[in-house]
């Protein structure tokens, strides 16, 4: 039997088509394709402002410096999250504060935020897990009226929706993320999102080493005009490569949304009836991407978590434990700020999995993975 793949990025001809005019161009580092990807995806999500980064993490790191998270500051981020969204308030000095999330989405919750702020939380980190969409509106007004900034990380939810619009937009900032484990990849590469003009325009100098001159307006100049430095910033830039590739994998993103919920449905409808088995599926208030369908393997079911990976790999399928949680990794130990306990984090990380899904996954390839869980389950 063929193996199959978690994940597969959907890419092809128009990619590489798109690649060949980049190299042909002679302007390959960030320019003309990043600033029209730039206003691509803005216009996708509905924000007026993208601001192209070489990855979510430095795009959530930029995030968070233009929000005003200095050293010595909280930032309450949920610990059932990828390591990224707790490094990147440890980069500036500031202190993840871990809350805990809500077992139907894996989404932290206001409640769940409430809990652990302190006097010094200047910001919170709200994530769309797995593509998830978070209930956002409760979050906005705890933030509103304390004065927090509400940054959210959309690494993973390009498609997805709260309340009939885009993610992202009602957040005060938004990064996201190009990976090739997500809908639209560039490889590498990530986009800060927010409807702020001054924080998109401090966040494209960071991300130039804080130039007040963009290597656009130096390289279109015949006598280049001297630029300055007013800050300390970074190297976060996005190439024109990525970028093509980028517009590309936009103008799919919605076709590759229907296929995903698609397939979801199908294995929701397949394991409806399973007992010990609970999938993920879409809140009330919004639709997923199902960037990752993942499923939690209850105490009545057959075979624990670690067993079913087993058996689905012996039967060829690469599946993926579940989310991880950052407050268990040495790298959090002894000083993560933990000032709650996170039953649930503890119990989804401990008991999820996620299944194959991705565009061009066959159904009689899905086939194979349902009747594996089934025949694992005893059905």
């Amino acid at each position: 039997m063929n193996r199959i793949s978690v994940m597969k990025p959907w890419l092809g001809t128009a990619e590489s088509e798109a690649l060949a005019e980049v190299v042909a161009s002679g302007w390959v580092a960030q320019g003309p394709r990043t600033a029209a990807f730039e206003e691509a995806f803005a216009q996708h999500q509905h924000v007026r402002h993208a601001v192209a980064a070489s990855s979510c993490t430095t795009a959530l790191q930029l995030a968070l410096i233009v929000a005003g998270v200095k050293s010595g500051d909280d930032v309450v981020v949920p610990s059932f999250s990828f390591i990224a969204t707790a490094n990147a308030p440890t980069y500036l000095g500031a202190r993840p504060v871990f809350a805990d999330v809500e077992s139907a989405t894996g989404n932290v919750t206001a409640d769940a935020v409430e809990r652990v702020l302190t006097n010094k939380t200047t910001a919170i980190i709200a994530v769309d897990q797995g593509g998830m969409p978070l209930d956002l509106e409760p979050l906005r007004r705890m933030c509103d009226e304390r004065g927090i900034a509400l940054v959210e990380d959309a690494a993973c939810a390009a498609g997805s929706t709260y309340m009939g619009a885009p993610v992202g937009g009602g957040a005060d900032v938004s990064a996201w993320s190009f990976h090739p484990r997500k809908l639209l990849t560039t490889g590498e590469g990530g986009m800060l999102t927010t409807n702020n003009p001054d924080w998109a325009s401090r966040a494209r100098r960071l991300r130039e080493h804080a130039m007040d001159v963009s290597a656009a307006e130096r390289h279109g100049s015949t006598l280049a005009p001297q630029e300055h430095y007013g800050e300390v910033g970074y190297n976060f830039r996005m190439t024109d490569l990525q970028a093509a590739v980028g517009l590309v994998q936009l103008a799919k993103l919605d076709e590759m949304v229907q296929r995903r919920r698609e397939l979801a449905s199908r294995y929701r409808a397949a394991f409806h009836d399973v007992s010990g088995l609970r999938c993920a599926q879409d809140p009330e208030y919004g639709t997923s991407n199902f960037q990752s369908f993942w499923i939690e393997v209850l105490p009545e079911f057959r075979m624990d978590r670690e067993h079913l990976l087993e058996k689905l790999a012996a039967d060829e399928i690469s599946a993926r434990r579940g989310i991880m949680a950052a407050h268990q990794q040495q790298a959090y130990a002894g000083h993560s700020g933990i000032s709650a306990p996170l039953p649930v984090t503890e119990r989804l990380t401990a008991n999820t999995l996620i299944l194959p899904l991705y565009h061009e996954l066959a159904e009689h390839e899905q086939d194979r993975v349902i009747s594996s869980v089934l025949n694992a389950g005893g059905e």
